[in-house]
């Protein structure tokens, strides 16, 4: 139901310490560097440090060498986006710390477990990872508002793959491009008003006072990603709700009262307010999806079959059946070609492919249509019927000009973001005011500018 929020291991989202707070570790705390205005203490080396140990990643180089230059290459960022007015917005900042958090609660069990596994408060813990992710955010806004202007000719890219040593020449996976063809098995009435009758009894208990509706959450919504958070799901703006949700959830105002039922593409829900913030709004659901009973599912495939033969003797393309009568509105458009969100393109490596259709497709020709199969639609978590053609294979091989252009241009044009950040950095370095203490200088620091002759 939601646009997907990625979210990475739970400590490294953190950026503070899952220890105590320094003053317990008996730690007394200094100014290690100085990057402009800004210090650098040592019990920020030690609070990273101890986070790096805690997920077991591995250091390249001494700790109190590489983690001191980082936080400083964050402050020239920093820094520059302060005279360059570049920053992000609250609103992003706020979708991200919910997110977070609900992600921690998730995962540890209960905000009071949270509490207690950081040995700080919710509200600590929430201004903290404000910090963190809104200094996150503004350096990566500064780095893309470096590179923006970063445009990649066909004759770089040539030039580029002209003076590659052949041992240094990419691989290309196998890639393929499918079309695909849905139709959704149809759901009897009556499994929709048992669906909805459910959902009344819920919104009835809730009211009458006879059940949480978190609780209820837990136990019944088919929403697996909320339903363990009592069907939380954090901070959201309207563009990351599907409209009919959307519409409901924004018009409530008592968080005591239940939402009538509301009908999406996911199946249907019934909604709580927890609260509003500005035009982003927090709530929880119990989401219920009809099941789709052999009989239909059945029936689904005998037309996907039919429709299959007619496409194979000719009576129409692929194509136009996928524009009339798949019910998959994100390829139907398109010929049925699917479109990789990973790069941007309609190539997929096999293992980017739904599991369902790369079973299909590992032993397809070109040109082949497979039979009907069910799956589970990935973004909406509902069971669908398909049928899938091949349209091209590009064995894995060496990348040349022809057949890999756009993703060595995707290379070429890293390199120059690159290359154009590092110069950025030794710049900066020159020009901002830099001391490091006595005992932390004698380092092999990625850059060399930092100790000033």
């Amino acid at each position: 139901m939601l646009k997907k929020i990625k979210v990475a291991g739970l400590v490294c989202l953190l950026g503070m310490s899952v220890s105590s707070v320094v003053a317990q570790d008996n730690v007394i705390d200094e100014v290690v560097w100085i990057v402009g205005d800004d210090a650098i203490l040592k019990s920020e080396v030690e609070e990273q440090y101890r986070n790096l140990q805690y997920e077991g990643q591995r250091i390249d180089g001494d700790p109190y060498c590489v983690i001191p230059e980082q936080l400083a290459i964050q402050k020239l960022f920093l820094h520059q986006a302060k005279l360059d007015s570049i920053s992000i917005s609250d609103s992003q900042v706020l979708q991200q710390v919910e997110a977070r958090l609900n992600y921690f609660i998730a995962n540890i069990g209960s905000k009071e477990k949270v509490e207690e596994y950081f040995n700080k408060s919710i509200t600590q813990i929430r201004e903290e990872l404000t910090d963190m992710v809104r200094e996150q955010g503004t350096v990566q806004e500064m780095q893309r508002h470096l590179v923006k202007d970063i445009k990649i000719t066909p004759s770089e890219v040539r030039r580029y793959y002209s003076t590659l040593p052949e041992d240094s020449i990419p691989y290309i996976p196998t890639q393929v491009e499918v079309q695909v063809i849905t139709i959704n098995p149809k759901i009897p009435q009556q499994e929709i008003d048992n669906i909805k009758a459910r959902l009344r009894e819920y919104s009835d208990r809730v009211m009458k006072g006879d059940a949480d509706f978190s609780t209820l959450a837990i136990m019944y919504s088919q929403d697996s990603g909320s339903a363990r958070m009592g069907g939380e799901l954090g901070f959201m703006g309207r563009g990351s709700l599907v409209p009919e949700y959307a519409n409901v959830a924004f018009n409530l105002t008592d968080p005591k009262k239940v939402s009538k039922i509301v009908e999406t593409e996911f199946g249907y829900h019934i909604i709580q307010l927890i609260e509003k913030r500005g035009d982003r709004i927090n709530t929880r659901h119990i989401l219920l999806k009809p099941e789709v009973a052999q009989k239909d599912r059945n029936d689904a495939i005998a037309r996907l079959d039919s429709v299959r033969a007619d496409i194979t003797s000719g009576k129409f393309s692929f194509e136009e059946a996928a524009m009339y009568i798949s019910q998959d509105k994100d390829t139907r458009n398109n010929n049925g070609l699917m479109m990789n969100p990973e790069n941007g393109t309609t190539k997929f490596e096999m293992q980017a492919l739904p599991q369902e259709i790369a079973k299909m497709v590992d032993g397809m020709a070109v040109g082949d249509i497979s039979v009907p199969f069910t799956m589970i639609n990935q973004s909406k978590g509902k069971e669908v019927v398909a049928i899938v053609k091949l349209k091209s294979r590009t064995e894995g091989h060496k990348a040349n000009l022809s057949d890999d252009y756009q993703a060595l241009k995707n290379i070429v044009e890293m390199v120059k973001q690159n290359e154009l950040i590092e110069d950025w950095i030794k710049k900066k370095q020159k020009e901002t005011y830099i001391r490091i203490k006595e005992g932390w200088r004698n380092c092999e620091f990625r850059y060399d500018g930092w100790v000033k002759q």
